[in-house]
């Protein structure tokens, strides 16, 4: 069985997220082709698609938001994304067992001794007519359920019912409310009846792979798939990384030669590309690990190398690039050069731009 080492898993995963050259290709393209992108916060999604996409500008998404081609909702992992309109049809309701675990998780001692049933189909009622931000519907909900926290009535009825989040929720810039509005309403359409785990998988190993059953668990956020790729494996090819684990892709995938060049990115903050493996040395180390959970990413030669944030002070904005090591000899005018891009696009409004380097043991500020 062909072993596939740290460097070509790095190079299959960066080829397929449009991370080894940009691509002219439409937003909504690279929206499905990730199978989302990562939302927790308005502006990531709009870098993430600006490291993929030659000419990206801010309406390009935008406009795909308020045409409802995309929406923002809490899907993969019970976190918030942006996905297709169309996948999202089947999407939610695939992942409708691990958002139950997630609401348990996260807000069972909040819910205890109520019917989550009841809590979900109240929550619709409330949705039925109108949009919501998520106080509103909160004090809907505890007008049923007094004395109860509203945070997590409102916040388990993401959970517990298909509700998407319309802009300008997700825009870039924005912050405020969320508001509330029922999936099925907003798009003018049913969601899927039997969606395919099936499809997830193949999905993912288009855009992740080559990966372990592992990786699309902790991609998701679902459990029990070996019993989904075990049928599948007739179809795919299987390899194995350095640590023997077996590793299944698609058969027609691409695998460039570990010696490819990769350019230097600021990725997203939260990008799935860092986030989209239980074994995420294809891309850190692990002492890297516990900064990106938290950090946006700088990649040098294809993987993390730094850590970036964008400081604004009246009219100057200062990328502060904080190294793990330093940068190897040469590398450090693409740096600045991709750094400089970063600034136009994301500080466009700031008459000044700066870059400063420091060490990751300094202080973020």
């Amino acid at each position: 069985m062909t072993i596939l080492t740290r460097r070509s898993l790095n190079r299959a995963t960066l080829e397929r997220q449009s991370l080894l050259r940009r691509a002219d290709v439409p937003a909504l393209d690279v929206i499905e082709r990730l199978v989302g992108l990562q939302a927790q916060d308005p502006d990531p999604p709009y870098i993430g698609l600006w490291n993929r996409i030659t000419t990206f500008r801010l309406d390009d998404l935008t406009r795909l938001l308020y045409q409802r081609e995309v929406v923002r909702a809490t899907l993969l992992r019970g976190t918030q994304h942006l996905v297709t309109a169309e996948d999202y049809l089947w999407l939610r309701p695939l992942l409708q067992p691990m958002l139950d675990r997630w609401q348990k998780g996260a807000f069972g001692r909040f819910t205890a001794g109520l019917d989550l049933t009841e809590l979900a189909a109240t929550a619709r009622t409330a949705l039925s007519q109108d949009t919501l931000t998520r106080p509103e519907l909160g004090r809907v909900l505890t007008e049923r359920w007094p004395g109860r926290d509203p945070v997590a009535l409102a916040r388990s009825a993401q959970g517990l019912l298909p509700v998407v989040h319309p802009p300008p929720d997700g825009t870039w810039g924005r912050r405020g409310t969320t508001p509330f509005a029922l999936a099925d309403r907003w798009l003018g359409r049913p969601l899927a009846d039997a969606p395919s785990a099936r499809e997830l998988v193949l999905r993912y190993l288009a855009s992740f792979g080559p990966a372990t059953v592992k990786d699309i668990q902790a991609w998701s956020g679902m459990t029990r798939l070996r019993e989904v790729v075990e049928p599948l494996r007739s179809r795919l090819r299987v390899f194995r990384n350095e640590a023997g684990a077996e590793l299944f892709d698609l058969p027609e995938a691409p695998r460039p030669d570990p010696d490819v060049p990769a350019p230097v990115r600021f990725l997203a903050a939260l990008d799935n590309v860092v986030l989209g493996h239980a074994d995420r040395t294809r891309l850190m180390t692990d002492g890297q690990r516990r900064h990106t959970i938290v950090e946006a990413a700088l990649t040098v030669d294809g993987f993390v190398h730094g850590l970036w944030s964008i400081k604004r002070h009246k009219s100057t904005a200062t990328l502060v690039v904080r190294l793990f090591d330093p940068l190897p000899r040469g590398d450090e005018a693409a740096v600045v050069e991709e750094g400089t891009r970063l600034l136009r696009f994301a500080a466009a409004e700031a008459d000044t731009h700066d870059i400063r380097f420091r060490p990751v043991d300094d202080t973020p500020g």
